[in-house]
């Protein structure tokens, strides 16, 4: 009875105290907690501090309690001019802003991140989030410049969730990151449910979509472009990650496959430590790291259970062709490497087809005219035609433009788009594999290689190498460049003075200049007695064909290069040739291993008693000349990582690097 007694008064002060200083508020559907805030003049911090429970995400109906006042000063955000302000301002404080950093902060206002945490102690557990305010340092006594706040336009909406749609297509239809999406509504963060009302914001700094139509009015979208960083006064595409709990530098690192040099470089707050709710900006194209290197013979997991439906646009442009009176097909072969390279690459896809027929694969194949140029195709009024919504997977277009069309028709059912020719870096769409390597992943590769070697990279690099030297900048770290000057010339102990004992030293060559590739090679190949020396290239070089480059050189010191292409031989290679050449009369060209490659790689993954995206998630392949390596990105969609490292080995030979 006493125990009843107490527990009744302690409710009745528990509540009268309540009655003074807080009020309630029952959770509305979509409401978040920084809306909820905003609409009481408190901060999302205050609310955390009295609902602990909230921090975990509000459901509907849930009765949160609000503080009346409270004894911070709340800071309005005007467009002033700038004025410096003593920095013994007494109680001054900060309002936090979408996507600022403890380190922004403190360097405007000329304090340490550990005074800010001393000011702010629930720094430590919650992190840094929009809406806080902050005390600041009152004892600092230098002037500083007060900047004013930028005003940040948030127009509210509200999207009802449609059958089929995604988080990712509503984020990029509103301007927004699936991170900022979930965001300002936690009910999303583990399903989408249709019919759901989403809040959806406006004017974080990103273009609104463009609908682009086609002659049918089909509606496809256009990704949004994060906006771009300065790197050493150049634009260069990033993207967004907000960091999640217990995540660090080093898992951050090995996540994506990025260096921890590179990360700091881009997010230069990433000095003082990583913490939970920080938005990072990492490269465009950046990937999750595959879980496993391993490589698959895809032919030894075949499925056989269900009829697989697999469709090609190939750009044949047969209307043109007939249409042409002035050029008989015989001249326009002549003339147009494009249907050259088309017909080189189906041929190949005609004995991939063969090759389907001798696994018994259970898989219908139909191939359509595409009839593009890099502006325009037929390819959506063909998959409207032949009710294609429902294939297994489909090849092409050709041209990046028209295959990212396709995709972003196709998205919303998920169906598999493979672009196989193009080596421009794709549009984020979740179902867009970009089957050719970017011209980047080759040089990430060989660098990835020396470094996986314990390597010391020294780079020789032409001053004109704009690209390259920006390249070199911004991805590799650590590494020793010499300069040449504008003749080619350099002095040979410049390139020695790097050399170490007990590694091997990599030699990174990028000049054209026959006399510097004299120099560097005589400088390396006298230093091969004291040191391990190898020679580097990064790609294609037509001056090592000239006669005053002998091979020997370069064998000698057993030149590395990145490819896409495996050049080594095979009897598995020579085999195919054999067939081909009795089919068509001539050996396979490039294109026509790619075709072959391309086209039964994609043929057995659909194959697998898994999805193609599960495939390639977790299944890397390698047909005759390409690696098939995908790895998605972070904004969406896949591309292929697969290239090899080789090198020209002393009997002529051109061997695999292990």
């Amino acid at each position: 009875m006493i125990k009843r007694v107490i527990c009744i008064l302690v409710l009745v002060f528990t509540c009268s105290v309540f009655g003074q200083s807080y009020t309630k508020h029952t959770v509305a559907k979509g409401e978040t907690v920084i809306s909820i805030a905003q609409k009481y003049k408190v901060t999302p911090y205050d609310i955390y501090k009295l609902n602990p429970d909230s921090q975990n995400g509000l459901q509907p109906n849930a009765v949160l309690l609000i503080p009346k006042s409270i004894a911070k000063t709340d800071v309005k955000v005007e467009a002033k001019p700038k004025e410096v302000v003593s920095a013994k301002v007494a109680a001054r404080t900060h309002t936090v802003f979408a996507k600022e950093t403890l380190y922004s902060i403190t360097k405007k206002y000329g304090i340490t991140v550990e005074e800010l945490e001393k000011l702010n102690p629930f720094l430590k557990t919650d992190g840094l989030q929009p809406g806080q305010v902050l005390a600041l340092s009152k004892n600092s006594t230098s002037n500083i410049v007060k900047t004013p706040e930028p005003k940040v336009v948030k127009a509210t909406e509200i999207h009802v969730v449609l059958p089929k749609e995604t988080k990712y297509g509503i984020a990029t239809k509103y301007g927004m990151t699936v991170a900022e999406l979930e965001k300002l509504n936690p009910e999303i963060v583990d399903n989408l449910p249709i019919g759901f009302n989403l809040k959806v914001t406006k004017g974080f700094g990103k273009s609104d979509v463009v609908a682009v139509e086609t002659k049918e009015k089909i509606p496809t979208q256009t990704p949004i472009q994060t906006p771009t960083t300065k790197i050493n006064n150049e634009a260069s595409n990033t993207i967004e990650y907000l960091v999640k709990a217990d995540e660090t530098l080093y898992g951050l690192s090995k996540q994506f496959n990025i260096t921890q040099d590179k990360l700091i470089y881009l997010n230069p707050e990433l000095k003082d430590g990583v913490r939970e709710g920080m938005i990072l900006n990492l490269p465009q194209m950046a990937t999750f790291a595959q879980a496993s290197s391993e490589y698959f013979d895809l032919s030894k997991t075949i499925s056989r259970t269900s009829r697989k439906k697999l469709a090609l646009l190939i750009p044949f442009n047969a209307t043109k062709i007939k249409n042409d009176t002035v050029n008989s097909f015989g001249e326009r072969l002549k003339k147009d490497k494009f249907l050259n390279m088309t017909l080189d690459f189906y041929s190949g896809v005609m004995m991939a087809i063969d090759s389907a027929k001798t696994l018994n694969l259970n898989i219908d194949v139909k191939i359509f005219d595409s009839n593009e140029t890099k502006n325009s195709s037929n390819a959506l009024q063909i998959i409207n035609a032949n009710n294609l919504q429902n294939v297994d997977a489909i090849i092409g277009p050709f041209y990046q433009d028209n295959v990212e069309k396709v995709a972003a028709f196709l998205e919303p059912k998920n169906i598999p788009v493979i672009s196989p020719l193009s080596k421009d870096s794709a549009k984020s769409y979740a179902n867009l594999y970009q089957a050719m390597p970017v011209s980047d992943a080759s040089k990430d590769a060989m660098f990835n290689y020396m470094r996986s070697k314990n390597g010391n990279i020294i780079a020789v690099v032409n001053p004109k190498k704009n690209s390259l030297k920006d390249y070199l900048s911004q991805n590799q770290f650590n590494i020793n460049v010499v300069g040449l000057s504008e003749s080619g010339g350099f002095k040979a102990d410049s390139i020695r003075k790097f050399f170490v004992k007990d590694r091997m030293n990599y030699v990174v060559m990028e000049t054209e200049k026959t006399n510097a590739i004299l120099m560097v090679t005589n400088t390396m190949i006298s230093a091969m007695k004291d040191y391990q020396v190898q020679l580097v290239i990064l790609g294609e070089n037509a001056t090592l064909d000239y006669d005053e480059i002998a091979l020997s050189r370069l064998t000698k010191l057993k030149m590395l290069y990145p490819s896409m292409i495996n050049d080594t031989e095979s009897g598995y290679k020579t085999n195919f040739e054999k067939d081909y050449k009795a089919k068509n009369k001539i050996y396979p060209s490039q294109y026509a291993t790619r075709g072959f490659d391309m086209m039964l790689d994609t043929m057995l993954r659909v194959s697998q008693d898994k999805t193609f995206e599960e495939t390639a998630q977790t299944m890397a392949s390698e047909q005759l000349e390409n690696k098939f390596d995908y790895r998605k990105k972070i904004d969406g969609g896949y591309v292929n990582k697969g290239n090899y490292i080789l090198f020209y080995d002393t009997d002529l030979s051109i061997q695999k690097a292990q």
